[in-house]
């Protein structure tokens, strides 16, 4: 039972889910949330999943640990995760989202949403607790009550609305549908708002698409699909559609931090939580920043804390893109978006292209307005976090060791260990390392004053992680 919970929820490769983990976890979930009289006995739990070849198998464990509760399982099919936490919050009521998001194919997850929105760390720690206790429970296959269509229909009513029917007319927008589970919606909606939808690439088999660090053979494709089809922008999400791709009519893929800060004015924010890996030019915004570890919970965490003071829109992003609202928004135009205390692809993807519409600029030229410092980042594939994590400690600790790492780098100004080690340079640039909480890699992020200079200090940071950990 190797599986265990990382940034957003219980990861683990498919065949150690299908062991009894699954049952096991989403029994002591539910368990939780009975002992703590948030649901009762006899309530609908709705499940949704990706495209992985294990999800089907993966859902059907869960609800049969949701009838072994006393709860009923209802099944929501294929959908976004946002989609799903919305459905479920709208009915008061618990879900679970089988999707290992971006991690290779082989492995597989589960996240767990309370009526409010995504577990905590404490709900975290209390799940794991109750992992022993809920071996005994009878697992038999369930049946379940089906809601696709009426949770697709709800996450679509949401975003319909936010604009005019033809905000987006005269662009040529791509939707890359690999195996993400927006991809159709995501056709659709660039439709609704006027552009042409051109699809690109579509997969019949599953592809782990991670949105923060893509291969760059996707960009070369994607760059050159620009090209070939003329269009202003592409469009994509990850596997269960709450962490958005954006890539500009120049080929060039808009980081998630970017897109949090278009993002953030688009919806009036006043108050937002970010990972310490988000690009620093939020601190510029004339907004309440809090600066937190990489993952949701963390987040969640920070914007619940905000919530409790005075403030008038508060918001969370991640560095992926997937955007939160805290409290209710008034958007351009007049709409009202309600809150959403999850991660979502779809609003910082409607944010960007519509903000550049508003103005008429293009989406590459409105992202040059906001004179963002350059971020960046990448990843190293096949590093135990253990090993990852002694690293980060021995150049944390050791003094003479990280002056080695950044010879010629620069002097270091600054050093911040929220999450990982990130090192301020003389010169304002930033190289940051991390383990990743969801597999076996090593994160480096780099931020520099433009494009050249920050992907020069990444392809040195990764080269002496490879050197430091051979």
């Amino acid at each position: 039972m190797a599986a265990k919970f990382g940034t957003s929820g219980l990861r683990g490769l498919a065949e150690e889910l299908l062991d009894g983990t699954a049952e096991r976890h989403t029994a002591a979930f539910l368990n939780v949330l009975l002992a703590q009289g948030v649901i009762s006995q006899g309530a609908p739990v709705f499940l949704g999943r990706d495209m992985r070849d294990s999800s089907p198998e993966l859902v059907g464990r869960c609800a049969s640990a949701i009838a072994a509760c006393g709860l009923q399982p209802v099944d929501c099919g294929v959908l976004p995760t946002p989609a799903l936490a919305l459905h479920a919050m709208t009915k008061n009521a618990a879900s679970v989202m089988v999707t290992g998001s971006h991690i290779p194919a082989d492995r597989n997850g589960i996240k767990f949403y309370r009526p409010t929105g995504e577990i905590t760390k404490e709900d975290e720690a209390a799940i794991i607790a109750g992992v022993a206790d809920s071996a005994a429970l009878d697992f038999r296959p369930a049946r379940m009550d089906r809601a696709a269509a009426e949770a697709a229909e709800a996450y679509w009513q949401r975003y319909r609305a936010i604009a005019p029917i033809d905000a987006l007319a005269g662009w040529r927008i791509g939707v890359w549908q690999h195996s993400t589970v927006a991809r159709d919606f995501q056709l659709r909606l660039v439709e609704h708002f006027g552009a042409t939808a051109v699809p690109l690439f579509r997969s019949d088999s599953f592809i782990p698409v991670d949105t923060e660090a893509p291969e760059p053979a996707d960009i070369a494709a994607l760059a050159e699909a620009t090209r070939t089809h003329r269009l202003d922008a592409i469009i994509s999400a990850d596997a269960d559609a709450d962490r958005p791709l954006l890539v500009d009519g120049d080929g060039r893929q808009v980081r998630g931090d970017v897109m949090g800060v278009i993002t953030c004015r688009f919806v009036g924010a006043t108050h937002v939580a970010t990972p310490v890996t988000s690009n620093s030019g939020i601190d510029a915004q004339g907004l309440t920043v809090s600066r937190t570890m990489v993952g949701s919970p963390f987040v969640i965490a920070a914007m619940e804390d905000a919530l409790n003071a005075p403030a008038s829109c508060v918001c969370g992003y991640e560095p992926n893109g997937g955007f939160l609202i805290g409290s209710d928004a008034a958007l351009p135009g007049g709409a009202v978006l309600p809150a959403l205390m999850t991660r979502d692809s779809t609003l910082p993807l409607l944010a960007c292209l519509l903000s550049a519409a508003a103005v008429k600029q293009s989406l590459a030229d409105h992202v040059a307005a906001l004179r963002l410092p350059f971020a960046t980042g990448d990843r190293l594939k096949d590093v135990p976090t253990e090993r990852a994590k002694t690293l980060i400690a021995r150049l944390t600790s050791e003094a003479a060791a990280r002056a080695a790492f950044l010879a010629g780098l620069g002097d270091t100004v600054g050093v911040d260990t929220t999450d990982g080690l990130r090192m301020a340079l003389a010169g304002g640039a930033t190289l940051h390392v991390r383990a990743s909480g969801n597999a076996p890699e090593m994160r480096c992020y780099a931020e520099a004053a433009d494009e050249a200079a920050a992907h020069a200090l990444l392809a040195t940071g990764l080269e002496r992680l490879r050197a430091a950990l051979a």
